[in-house]
């Protein structure tokens, strides 16, 4: 009886912790956390409070605020936010679900040039 607890436990634990995968599709040249993206589709995978966007062989990783809108987005977008000459994102909303994802502001770049 308790193997099968800890079995059944161990699956339940997998599954909380298992990541939701997206494809996302960039339309220009896009930083994330630093790393510069190509435009064309990515795939996003979402781990709890912290998002990880591949495209080929380049990936990055970047914290985000996980929000529930009312009502389902009809399709994906991607909110940018320009700064430096460089494009960033600051949000998606996943197509087909509730789910609004609010990335974090780069805190290394304000450091790195002294807050100007």
């Amino acid at each position: 009886m308790k193997k099968a607890f800890a079995v059944i436990f161990a699956i339940g634990i997998s599954v909380a912790y298992a990541a939701s995968s997206y494809r996302v599709t960039l339309y220009q040249p896009t930083t994330v956390n630093g790393t510069e993206f190509k435009p064309g589709e990515c795939k996003l995978e979402l781990q709890g409070d912290k998002v990880v966007i591949k495209q080929g062989k380049v990936s990055a990783e970047s914290n985000v605020t996980v929000q529930t809108a009312a009502q389902k987005f009809d399709a994906t977008s991607v909110g940018y936010h320009s700064d430096n000459a460089k494009t960033q994102v600051q949000e998606i909303r996943l197509g087909g679900t509730t789910t609004k994802l609010l990335f974090e502001t780069s805190a290394k770049t304000a450091t790195a040039d002294g807050g100007r």
